[in-house]
């Protein structure tokens, strides 16, 4: 297989075409681009507080959307299970040093997955709004947990965890020492490859089911897809990749955390990311982390850009509220978000 053909296949389809040269050449350059001139070219601001956490979110918005957008059960957890993997990964590191971090973070997605299951089992008897409440109530449990108990942050006294020096095959990749080329890489490469799982996952028959379950769950059941194992499957895999971005989060990004930065303000976000990018569509979570991710950092620079000299509490008054009009305006032209606006346009224009 070509570099071409395996970037089309891992990354193509996006936007509803397949199989076209356009389509090779366009996601190999831009493949191509972020793996080797982006690193290159971008400064440590850019990687460090723009492209990684981005990344990060992308993973998290993917793993909501599997759950949310193609199984269709609503969910307010996810900061709660990204606070999973994290704390699940600062223990490992913790008692096992010599394990590879790459292994840490993919084995933390597990821990994850394994409470998701747990919080999911109403999914079989409640739907929607009272589905939503429920891990809602998960997000604050877990949040209380982590604070409440000094095991899950081995009794530091300030209750935070750090990301120790850890490296993988002799690169320093978490720790202060790891440099933002390499925690960008990581969290590139990771991200990839979990968009190349989620589409794979999707033309399975797993991947049907969900869809059948979230476009009418009782004739799916009549057809005999099992509603329970078929939700919690849909739970499973989506807070995998949730507490695999919640150990990302603090040992790429963060550095070190508390649970604050895992409070309900992260579970709207990227609730926000899939709703704005488009629900069901593995692109959408993509393009609505990059939206979430920089626009907010547009406007935050966008008076000194215009020469224009607002006091400091009226900018940030006049970000949120530029923000979330922006948000309104996208979801009234488009109710499905990004991805399908960037179709319509390759539609019209022919490519």
């Amino acid at each position: 297989m070509t570099v071409g053909a395996y970037f089309t296949e891992l990354f193509g389809g996006f936007f509803g075409t397949r199989g076209r040269s356009i389509d090779t050449l366009f996601v190999t350059v831009i493949s191509l681009l972020a793996l080797f001139a982006v690193p290159a070219l971008a400064n440590e601001y850019w990687l460090q507080a723009i492209l990684i956490p981005f990344l990060i979110f992308a993973i998290a918005a993917l793993g909501l959307n599997l759950l949310t957008g193609f199984a269709g059960q609503l969910s307010l957890g996810t900061g709660g299970f990204m606070a999973v993997g994290a704390y699940a990964a600062y223990k490992m590191t913790t008692a096992w040093p010599g394990v590879d971090i790459i292994a840490i973070f993919l084995i933390s997605g597990f821990f994850a997955a394994g409470v998701g299951i747990l919080f999911g089992l109403p999914s079989l008897r409640i739907k929607g709004f009272y589905l939503a409440v429920a891990t809602l109530a998960a997000q604050f449990f877990l949040i209380w947990l982590f604070n409440r108990v000094p095991w899950f942050y081995n009794d530091h006294p300030s209750g935070t965890i750090t990301a120790p020096p850890r490296t993988f095959a002799g690169v320093m990749i978490t720790g202060p020492e790891a440099t933002a080329e390499v925690r960008y890489i990581v969290a590139l490469v990771l991200l990839a490859l979990f968009v190349f799982l989620a589409r794979n996952l999707m033309r399975s028959r797993f991947g049907r089911a969900w869809m059948a379950v979230r476009d009418m769950d009782v004739a799916a059941e009549i057809v005999g897809i099992p509603l329970l194992r078929t939700k919690l499957l849909a739970f499973a895999v989506s807070s995998y990749l949730c507490g695999v971005a919640g150990a990302l989060f603090v040992f790429l990004y963060l550095g070190s955390a508390e649970t604050i930065a895992f409070d309900v303000n992260i579970s709207f976000l990227v609730l926000f990311m899939i709703i704005v990018g488009g629900l069901g569509s593995i692109a959408g979570s993509i393009i609505g982390a990059a939206f979430i991710t920089v626009v907010p950092i547009f406007l935050t620079n966008l008076n000194p850009i215009l020469g224009i000299d607002f006091p400091v509490d009226l900018a940030k008054h006049l970000e949120v509220i530029v923000f979330g009009g922006i948000i309104i305006v996208i979801l009234i032209v488009e109710p499905h978000g990004l991805a399908r606006l960037v179709r319509i346009s390759r539609e019209r224009l022919g490519i």
